[in-house]
């Protein structure tokens, strides 16, 4: 079985690990995230309380776990062959993983809840999940352009119009896109000049 290290440098079970991850994903689902609770945890992926305070603090931190991982899987695009192609792809992975996806949701509550919870607020600033993705495909997307725009301005005018759609109750389906990353690449084209702006960008 493989093991790695918890805190105060006991071995951990890989297996018993996944089992607490898998569980707090379905009791989000089922329960939602107020009615959850570590021993609610623990019974559900069959591991003692002790084993599950022993890796985690809070549900919080299990569940930041859990959609941190599947996030870093659903949102990691191939190229697409050109910037608005690329660009495209990761933004219909955004809107599938917002809207759709387990781990999306888990993301979604832990942002609810941040909002009057300091510390999950904490926890959510030690991972920037989809701020990460949306960098790695900016820079391998439109890298020329990069030089003179800065990088936190780019992702929120990408990640932005996306996030907004999903989190206030729109329909993914009336999303296009194709049309967000066209428009983004427009605009930070703009920003950084014409001299930046190649024919490597259309």
């Amino acid at each position: 079985m493989t093991t790695e290290q918890g805190r105060g440098g006991r071995p951990r079970s890989e297996q018993a690990r996944a089992a607490v991850l898998h569980a707090v994903d379905d009791l989000l689902l089922e329960v939602g995230y107020s009615a959850m609770t570590m021993k609610g945890i623990a019974e559900r992926a069959g591991v003692s309380r002790q084993t599950v305070y022993r890796w985690w603090s809070t549900k919080a931190e299990i569940l930041f776990e859990a959609s941190a991982i599947d996030a870093e899987q659903e949102l990691a695009v191939r190229p697409a062959g050109d910037p608005v192609s690329d660009l495209a792809a990761y933004l219909d992975a955004l809107g599938r993983f917002l809207a759709e996806s387990e781990a999306g949701a888990s993301y979604r509550a832990l942002l609810g809840e941040a909002q009057h919870d300091a510390a999950v607020a904490q926890l959510l600033g030690t991972k920037d999940v989809i701020g990460d993705s949306a960098r790695t495909v900016i820079d391998r997307a439109v890298p020329h352009l990069m030089e003179s725009v800065p990088a936190d301005r780019a992702v929120a005018r990408l990640v932005g119009p996306t996030f907004f759609w999903i989190l206030s109750g729109r329909s993914r389906a009336e999303l296009v896109a194709q049309d967000l990353a066209a428009a983004f690449v427009a605009e930070i084209r703009a920003d950084a000049g014409p001299s930046r702006g190649g024919a490597g960008a259309r």
